[in-house]
This record gives structure tokens, sequence and C-alpha cells, in this order.
């Protein structure tokens, strides 16, 4: 965990960046990745030595071999332990001419030898850190930080991301990491399963659903065959932001992740037959971008539904995607959940009659503000391609531990532990709740009744209390005495007026 002093500094760092002339959250990100994996890639140089050293063998791969670079500088140079301590103007020059073009290369891999996917994904960097000062300053700050354990890269980065405060492109923006939380608890992920996210942005989801397996499974990474899966198998996530797809890469290797396959795609355009029904886990966040044309939808898509609204779209995706028995959590506006049009309604029917609708849970609509203040629920359903929804779960959340301003103001209390313990109750305990509570269960004839409406209101049951009230004439004598008052007190102020 990072300490207070540690996010001063990064603060800092972050202002000095703005002064510079990098406004944009996202590329300031961008830059002290750069700095993070050549911090990483010294660290597995170090490793290799000493196990070679140990075994009286040569370096395999080495990260920085022997020799020079193009420029006439010594690899050795290049080393973040060496280069730390430049000076400043020695520092930008070696970084800018030797150290950037190192890491764009074919140099940058794992020490097997195979591309990393961070490394694909430096092909198109650019180096924008704009003076000598910036990056010593941003040096400092890293090797200043104990970055050993896994928890403290990680802790650093999410740090980082926090800054995301303004919407990106295409209705982007950070999903808090207590409803991934969440959304990972409930969907609840196993060793071998592969988990993908179409729409990756950071990897947030990816990130969280790796702690769950670690936190939850003694033997991940001691045995083999999961240990493997885990690094090269497991995680999936698509983008077609180029900077994303960096910074999501990276937040995946500080997370312990060696090899994800994070790659570039516009998932809503470009579905591959081999992906289909790949997945056994989608957790994911879609952007609400409005409509496409047609011609920029996959054919495959179209055949589910025919629109052209993308969270309706995204929904067919993740249909596509998923195994049989496979498992979605996915936020989506509340349009989708009520929306009259005949896409809307025959989606809902697709999830409902089609696969098994587990659960609807309806966030505040505060929960993603600074970025924006739309109204959202988490969708969770099971793709059977046969049906089997019994009755669908209904959550109402109140508070999810912050205030709904934009301040996002930590509260002392939240709903989300006792959303998770309702929902393992939901085939039990839960089916006995009355409609006036806070969660409660609708048989799937009710729904249908219902032309497949799945917003909450729709099936919650307010309970009135009774109030009493005076009667008619006790209130009119009433009035008729304070009129009197109001009467005998403006005579009193006209005679002190005289």
């Amino acid at each position: 965990m990072i300490t207070g002093e540690i996010k001063s500094q990064v603060d800092k760092v972050w202002n000095t960046f703005w002064s510079g002339g990098i406004s944009n959250p996202l590329e300031v990100i961008e830059q002290i990745t750069y700095l993070l994996f050549l911090k990483r890639l010294d660290e597995n140089h170090t490793r290799a030595e000493a196990q070679a050293n140990l075994l009286g063998e040569p370096i395999e791969n080495a990260m920085f071999p022997e020799g020079v670079d193009p420029q006439g500088r010594p690899y050795s140079d290049l080393r973040w332990s060496k280069f730390k301590d430049f000076g400043q103007t020695e520092m930008f020059t070696v970084f800018q001419q030797s150290i950037f073009p190192f890491l764009r290369t074919e140099l940058t891999k794992q020490s097997n030898g195979e591309d990393s996917t961070y490394s694909h994904h430096m092909k198109d960097a650019q180096f924008k850190i704009p003076n000598a000062g910036v990056l010593k300053q941003v040096v400092d700050v890293i090797d200043s930080i104990n970055m050993e354990g896994r928890d403290t890269k990680g802790d650093l980065y999410e740090y980082m991301l926090s800054k995301l405060a303004s919407a990106g492109t295409n209705g982007q923006f950070r999903t808090p990491r207590h409803i991934i939380d969440l959304m990972v608890a409930m969907t609840a992920p196993q060793p071998l399963e592969a988990i993908c996210d179409p729409a990756a942005g950071t990897c947030g989801f990816l990130v969280q659903a790796g702690e769950y397996l670690r936190t939850n499974n003694a033997n991940l990474l001691t045995n083999d065959e999961t240990s493997k899966f885990f690094h090269h198998e497991q995680f999936h996530g698509f983008d077609f932001d180029s900077t994303m797809l960096r910074i999501g890469s990276m937040n995946m290797l500080l997370h312990g992740v060696e090899n994800p396959d994070v790659s570039y795609r516009d998932s809503l355009a470009d579905l591959h037959s081999i992906e289909e029904e790949k997945y056994n886990v989608i957790l994911a966040n879609p952007p609400f971008a409005g409509s496409l044309d047609y011609e920029n939808v996959s054919k495959e898509l179209l055949n589910v539904v025919k629109t052209k609204k993308t969270e309706l779209l995204f929904l067919a995706l993740f249909i596509k995607l998923l195994k049989p028995g496979g498992r979605a959590a996915v936020i989506v506006p509340d349009g989708v959940l009520f929306g009259s049009t005949g896409a809307h309604k025959s989606l809902r029917k697709t999830l409902v009659e089609g696969h098994k609708l587990d659960a609807v849970v309806k966030l505040p609509s505060g929960v993603f503000k600074p970025y924006a203040g739309v109204s959202t629920a988490i969708l969770f359903f099971t793709k059977t391609n046969s049906g089997g929804t019994d009755n669908v779960w209904f959550y109402d959340v109140k508070s999810d531990g912050f205030s709904l301003d934009d301040k996002r103001t930590p509260l002392g209390s939240s709903d989300l532990e006792d959303v998770l313990s309702r929902w393992n109750q939901r085939t039990t305990a839960e089916l006995e709740r009355a409609r006036t509570e806070q969660s409660f269960c609708v048989p799937l004839s009710e729904i249908v009744a219902n032309d497949y409406d799945l917003s909450l209101n729709r099936y919650k049951e307010i309970e009135y209390e009774e109030v009493a009230h005076a009667a008619p004439e006790e209130i009119l004598a009433a009035l008729d005495e304070l009129e009197a008052e109001i009467t005998e007190g403006m005579n009193e102020l006209r005679e002190l007026l005289k």
C-alpha cells in the first residue's frame, strides 16, 4: 500500500506534467508507464543475472544485451539502476535518444523470447515528457518507491488511474473499483476459466478478477497447469484505443499477470467466428456512445438484434462470446431495462427466455460521478441457449459507500456487502422477501406479462405510512384564528406608524 507521502509526490509530478503542457490524464499516465516498464525490465534482468551466476551459465535472452545501441550508447546505460543516477540533462538525452527507441523495439520481450503484450503496443508509442526537469522528478519519485511487492506496484498504478477525472472519447469512463469488486465476487471466476472484457479500457475488471483468483485459490500459482493458464490464457481484453491498450497492459503487468491477451479490436465491428463461445466469464462496462451505422456493425450481431444502439449491440456481443454455461456481469444504462423499441424488447426477451437472467442490480445515479450522472444497473446472466429463468432477483442499491455528488466523499456505510450476502441466498431466503424490501424476486411469468420490462420500479411495491390529519373544520378554525392574529398585529403596526 502506498503512503500519503508517495501520493503527495505523485500529485506533485502530476502538476508538473500539467504545467509542462500535458493536460490529458491518459497521456500523463502513459508517459509514467514507460518508466515503470523500464524499471521492470531491469528488475527482470537482475533476477536473470543472479540465476545465471548461480548456475555458472550465460543469461538467455538478456533484456539488456552486451554491446552498444544504434546511438553508440552501451546497453548497460539503459538499465534503470544506472540511468536513474544520471544528471537531469544526460538523463533526458539518454531516455529520448536511446531508451525510448529501445522500449519500442523487438528488445522489449519476455525472458522466454516471445513478444509481450505490452511490447507489442509500444510500437505506436510517443515520447512526450516536456523537459529534463519533469523527467528527473518522475524518475526520483518512482525510484523512491519500493516496488518489489506486486501489491505496491498495483496500488501505485491504481492511484494514478484514479486521476482519470473526465470522460474519455466514445463515452468511456473508469468504473469504480468497489463496483468492479462486487461484480467479480458475484460472478466468482474460477481457475482455468477464460475471462473477457470486450471494452477493456484500463483493464480494471481483468485486474480485479486476477486478484480475486489469487485470494480465493491458494494453489493457483504453484500448480503448473493453473499458473500457466493464469499468466497466458485466462485474461482477454479488447479496445480500439492504442493508449488504453498500453495503459491496460501495464496495469495487468504490474498486478502480476505476465502475458495477458490485451489486443486492438473494434468489438462491435470485428466479431470473428473463432471468438464465438470462447469465454467462461464476461465482465464489462461498455461505452454508451449512442448509435452506429449498420455498415460499421458485425453482421453476426445484427442477426441477434437489429439495432444501431451500442448498449444493445454490446449485450448481443456478450451473448455471442460466452460459452454455454458462461456467466456475465455487465453495466447497462437504465434505458436497456425498459426501452420500448422492438430491439429493446427483443433483446430482453432473448435474455429472459433464451438464456437465464439471474439478477438486476440497480445502482444509484451518482456512482459514476464526476464522469457522468447516468442511471445504470448491473445485469447478471448465464448463457444457456435453452432458457432457464425461473425468478429474476432485483436489488435496489441506495448507497455504494460514497456520497453521490461530484466529490464522492467516503461514507460510513454501504449496501454492497449486503448485495453479495443476499445474492448468495437468491434461490432460498430471498424468494420469500416482500416487494417492499430492498431486494426481492420476480417470477418469469410476471416479467413476460410486463413485456419483459426489467426496471425495478415496475415490480417494487411502495409501503405508504398512514398519516392522521385533522378534520377540515379544525383546520379552518385554526386558519381563522391565525388570520385574526395577523390582522391584530397589522393594526398595532399602523398605530405605531402614526
